[in-house]
């Protein structure tokens, strides 16, 4: 498998009347074709800003993507102008947002919206356009799928929303399917059918997808490899198995700590992060999780620690060995 996403060193602030909001500051990683990728983290730490300004779609004022590259099919994103930008999202890059009733249009029918796409960027007419949207409800596991073209949104349920939003992102069948916490606001059932609706078309599609959440249970079932973002920076980044095996950062050993263990002998007390994320617009000199962290030093103070490879394919951004000092 070859590269199919290289973002380097990107950075995005947001210029507002308190002072500058250093939001994503200087992210780098890759998404190979047919991989997904989670990125996780608490609410803030700029998970959803970073892909958003991979596809360009931060608000501008007050936003601005401010350094990097984002590579795409020999092409870095970040220097396309419009038109070109809109060729690419919604057809070879989709996205699904966390809330379906407030991405999908109240007033416009499903298949109005979903055959908008394959009229742009597929150049259909509208019998074809209709006739591929039924068959995309069908496909994302919507009965009667033909009747309920004619639908508006809130005659869905919130599941069936978002299997509605599921079927606009892979109208076009993009390389790149980004989903942002995507099952939020559904209720456990309904987001585990989401989580499977999700693999088993990734496995029929051979789509690569970026998956943001901050819920590591869901990422256990659905990710290869993980990404751990705090404070705008990447803290850590491993194999999925490796990094629930062998966390070597403090912020995302507490996050594994909060996750209550169904193989454990006897119930375990969950473990809480004391103290609260840095202010964006007056980040620390050092470390951004020094305040809150229990294996910090005096060097965590002074310099913020780069990634650096910890194992294969395993990096993290901390002064200490966190597995020696637990051992």
């Amino acid at each position: 498998m070859g590269v199919l996403l290289d973002v380097k060193g990107l950075r995005t602030q947001f210029f507002t009347q308190d002072g500058v909001v250093n939001a994503v500051n200087g992210i780098s990683y890759t998404v190979d074709e047919g991989e997904t990728l989670a990125i996780v983290g608490e609410s803030g730490c700029g998970k959803s800003v970073g892909v958003m300004s991979l596809i360009r779609l931060i608000p501008s004022p007050p936003g601005k993507v401010v350094g990097g590259e984002v590579w795409f099919d020999g092409r870095d994103l970040l220097k396309l102008d419009d038109d070109e930008i809109r060729q690419v999202r919604g057809n070879r890059i989709a996205i699904v947002f966390q809330d379906p009733m407030t991405s999908l249009n109240p007033v416009l029918t499903v298949g109005r919206q979903i055959g908008e796409s394959l009229q742009l960027h597929l150049g259909m007419d509208k019998q074809q356009a209709r006739k591929r949207s039924a068959e995309l409800l069908e496909l994302v596991g919507i009965p009667t799928a033909e009747a309920r073209l004619d639908d508006y949104p809130h005659q869905f349920s919130g599941g069936m929303r978002q299997r509605v939003m599921i079927a606009m992102g892979l109208s076009c069948n993009p390389q790149l399917l980004i989903a942002d916490e995507p099952t939020t606001a559904l209720d456990v059932t309904i987001q585990a059918q989401i989580v499977d609706l999700v693999k088993k078309l990734k496995d029929e599609i051979g789509m690569a997808i970026i998956w943001i959440t901050h819920d590591l249970g869901v990422v256990a079932g659905i990710a290869e490899r993980v990404i751990v973002m705090y404070a705008g920076f990447i803290v850590e980044e491993a194999d999925v198995r490796e990094m629930y095996a062998d966390p070597r950062h403090p912020y995302t050993l507490g996050l594994l700590g909060s996750l209550p263990r169904l193989d454990a002998d006897r119930p375990e007390r969950l473990i809480s992060i004391e103290g609260l994320p840095p202010d964006l617009i007056e980040l620390p000199k050092g470390c951004p999780f020094y305040a809150r962290c229990d294996y910090r030093i005096d060097h965590c103070r002074e310099e913020n620690p780069p990634l650096e490879t910890v194992g294969r394919n395993h990096r993290a951004a901390c002064w200490v060995d966190v597995k020696g000092v637990a051992a």
